[in-house]
């Protein structure tokens, strides 16, 4: 795959996010092996998809992995539900799920706040057949102010994720401003401010978004930028995307955050799924 050009990656602080990539070996060491690849910064989903409460042991062991490795911890999900899985999060499900997702608020926050991670990403959750929308969306602004106080409480922002319709058909936030205007009801609601939008170029170009348009009209709202190549969410160069250009895009448009690293290996190691990123442009400046 041909690499990025060197003032593209020169532009960009990128994370490697290991719950897609790395996947081959277990959790706690992945952190070691994104640094033995270049990188010193990385990102998690929810590591504990059948608890939102794991054991203080388990928390405590994916800290020293992620210390002993020498990186950063830049994001974290909530709790989700079974992500990967059927889930695509749990804080507008009424019932246990909602329930669980509170559970889990102080849990993420206080993981985040041991490694200095400034950023948590809450995951909407499916539409439930049988269910108003109007009850999971007030359900949601609630959980979400919830969310929102705890980032605030140890100075980071709430990331809104779109998705995309083919890949989550029952997820209500399947394009950029329906993602944004639940950005602007959590800021309005919690009076914080800290909310903020995330920018994933795969799943909007699954939804047949004009990307150029929405990095335009939203950069300045966005919090975090994901990256995969489309088709088939693979590494840089192995799609139609022109990631390239629109990093460079976003960068120009004053985007200074991370670029997190959200795609599949394929059927190689992850290791080797780096060739797009020369090595330099690994370790965030």
């Amino acid at each position: 795959m041909p690499a990025f050009k060197s003032s593209t990656a020169a532009d960009q602080r990128f994370n490697v996010n290991l719950s897609i990539l790395f996947t081959e070996l277990p959790l706690l060491e992945r952190p070691a092996a994104a640094a033995a690849a270049g990188f010193t910064a990385v990102e998690l989903w929810w590591p504990w998809i059948d608890t939102p409460t794991p054991e203080r042991a388990e928390t405590d062991a994916l800290k020293k992995a992620i210390e002993d490795a020498g990186v950063q911890l830049t994001g974290l999900n909530f709790y989700a539900g079974k992500l990967p899985g059927p889930d695509r999060g749990a804080l507008s499900v009424p019932g246990e799920e909602s329930e669980r997702f509170r559970a889990n608020i102080d849990v993420a926050a206080d993981l985040a706040r041991s490694l200095g991670c400034t950023a948590l990403n809450a995951l909407y959750g499916n539409r439930v057949e049988g269910v108003d929308p109007a009850e999971q969306d007030a359900l949601a602004l609630d959980n979400l102010v919830l969310a929102a106080r705890a980032a605030d409480r140890i100075g980071a922002i709430l990331l809104i994720e779109a998705l995309n319709k083919p890949e989550s058909p029952l997820y209500p936030l399947v394009s950029a401003p329906a993602a944004v205007e639940v950005v602007d009801k959590v800021n309005a609601a919690s009076g914080l401010g800290n909310a903020r939008f995330l920018m994933d170029l795969y799943h909007l170009s699954m939804n047949g978004e004009d990307l150029p348009s929405v990095i335009e009209r939203y950069a300045a709202r966005t919090g975090h930028v994901q990256i995969a190549d489309n088709p088939g969410r693979g590494a840089p160069g192995t799609g139609s995307l022109p990631l390239e250009d629109l990093l460079d895009q976003l960068g120009k448009a004053g985007y200074d955050g991370w670029v997190g690293l959200e795609y599949k290996p394929g059927d190689k190691p992850s290791a080797e799924a780096f060739g797009w990123l020369p090595a330099g442009a690994r370790a965030a400046r």
